[in-house]
């Protein structure tokens, strides 16, 4: 697997990551650990060396599943992980105090069996706290030699800006693919003018991206996307369309739909690194294969204009969580 660099940062990760949050929230029940053990000791050996986690992830679960996981190979693998919520639970609403900050990162650190933190994220920016002693409190960590990089989540232009000037941001971990190309408009272009990496989350649209979810799909009681207006029937429906453009290009390419969308994002920026999550082997499989699909200009050009006729039905997030976005 090819390697980036994020940004100006200096921190070199896999092309394509490992989004492990599935395995353990959000998507429905956790996986079965030992199971969740393999694929991310297999995503290791397929040339993976960036591995995404959260405190929020099951209030630190997926932190400890990840460090028992990848302690084998440690000094051979990039960790990051977040903090950002009160008790690591996201109902209970954000919270980047600089004591909270502290107490994540020291709980972190045991949870994932290490002496150190690759990248640390804030989750989401905290109104409440200034922006200046978030990024100041990571600064002390990193002087501790606790942390090594600054990343924010979901952060708007403003935040980056004044938390950059007190602490480098390494990476910027926002939703960019197919189906959500907001970034593009101001956020990408800030990025590269300080220098700062973009790591993609949801790069496949939640899944919708892979072709496998369909109108008639039914969720897990417990999997968000229950509660996302993207993923109502009738815009599931809707937005098939773009699935099927997909799929035409992928025949063409002899790929996948899940191949394209990821090709077509590394093929955006030299410092993007996306991280795509999954359950299933195979998936991973398929995943890791479109590192090694070349999109020509040509390719860009006809994804571009298949795209530019469809508009995509629904809200990405629902209103509560959507006020969290861009701050």
């Amino acid at each position: 697997m090819q390697k980036r660099t994020l940004g100006n940062s200096g921190l070199t990760v896999s092309a394509l990551g490992l989004g492990c949050m599935g395995l353990s929230y959000g998507y429905g029940p956790a996986t079965e650990k030992q199971a969740a053990i393999r694929l991310i000791r297999t995503a290791f050996e397929r040339g993976v060396t960036f591995f995404d986690t959260a405190e929020a992830y099951a209030q630190g679960e997926n932190e400890a599943l990840l460090g028992e996981a990848l302690e084998p190979f440690r000094d051979q693998v990039v960790i990051a992980t977040k903090f950002g919520f009160e008790g690591g639970d996201v109902q209970k609403g954000v919270n980047s105090s600089p004591d909270n900050i502290r107490a994540v990162t020291d709980a972190a650190l045991k949870r994932l069996r290490t002496d150190r933190i690759d990248l640390l994220y804030q989750h989401r920016v905290d109104p409440q706290v200034p922006i200046e002693d978030v990024a100041g409190t990571v600064k002390e960590l990193i002087g501790q030699g606790k942390v090594l990089h600054f990343g924010m989540s979901e952060a708007g232009a403003q935040s980056i800006r004044r938390a950059h000037a007190v602490q480098p941001v390494a990476a910027l971990q926002s939703e960019y693919s197919l189906w959500w190309r907001e970034p593009e408009r101001e956020i990408l272009p800030l990025l590269e003018e300080l220098g700062i990496g973009f790591v993609p989350f949801s790069p496949l649209g939640k899944g919708f991206l892979t072709g496998a979810i369909k109108e008639s799909t039914s969720f897990d009681k417990t999997d968000f996307r229950n509660i996302v207006p993207r993923f109502s029937e009738e815009n599931r429906k809707a937005n098939q369309g773009l699935v099927e453009v997909l799929r035409r290009i992928a025949s063409a390419k002899g790929a996948t739909p899940a191949q394209i969308a990821l090709a077509w994002l590394l093929a955006q920026k030299s410092w993007i690194a996306p991280i795509p999550g999954t359950t299933k082997l195979h998936r991973l499989e398929e995943n890791l294969g479109s590192a090694a699909l070349a999109l020509s200009a040509d390719d860009l050009r006809d994804i571009e204009r298949a795209i530019a006729t469809i508009t995509v039905q629904g809200d990405r997030y629902p209103a509560h969580l959507q006020a969290r976005v861009g701050n």
